[in-house]
């Protein structure tokens, strides 16, 4: 993380655990980060990303760089949280990196999420070290979007593996971080 400046990143962290928030908030910061604002629910956390939409200025922050949720909150879990940011009409940017934390570590979870298109899973309890390089690898090494009838989200294929057969994900002309996959 030495020679990637974060100084200049916006990222939003939730999590209900008032704790965790500031354990997440400081390691974060610690890592570089120039303006970490936190929320201890999913719903503050979507009225703050209107807002810096509507009105950067009141908001503090001219844009956001990335999301940060825990996954098990009330009323309103971090899974509910990523569907509103992929898929709802008045999120303001679907392409955002999302980073789920989680103290579900079983495949069945982290495919669940992924299927809800996150960019990346870290379990708890996680260590500044772990954080930093799910963040690194969100920023280093962006993955393109992927649209079909079920799903949005980043790729989920991280290798690029030659594939024997008719290639179905192509680029479009009107949005070439969007990979649409006809089927």
């Amino acid at each position: 993380m030495a020679d990637l400046d974060l100084s200049g990143f916006n990222i939003i962290a939730v999590d209900d655990n008032a704790y965790m928030l500031s354990l997440l908030r400081r390691t974060l910061a610690g890592l570089g980060v120039g303006n970490v604002k936190t929320f201890t629910d999913v719903k503050s956390a979507i009225d703050f990303i209107k807002l810096v939409e509507e009105n950067p200025a009141k908001a503090g922050m001219m844009k956001l760089d990335f999301i940060v949720s825990n996954w098990q909150m009330k009323p309103i879990d971090g899974l509910m949280f990523l569907r509103w940011v992929r898929t709802h009409r008045e999120s303001p940017n679907r392409f955002i990196p999302f980073l789920m934390i989680t103290g579900f570590g079983d495949k069945e979870k982290v495919e669940e999420a992924r299927d809800l298109g996150v960019s990346e899973v870290l379990a708890k309890p996680f260590s500044v070290n772990s954080v930093a390089d799910k963040v690194l690898q969100v920023i280093a090494t962006p993955r393109q979007f992927v649209q079909n009838k079920t799903y949005f989200g980043p790729d989920r294929r991280r290798q690029n593996l030659p594939y024997k057969g008719e290639e179905k994900r192509i680029l479009t002309d009107k949005d070439p971080r969007v990979k649409i996959i006809y089927e």
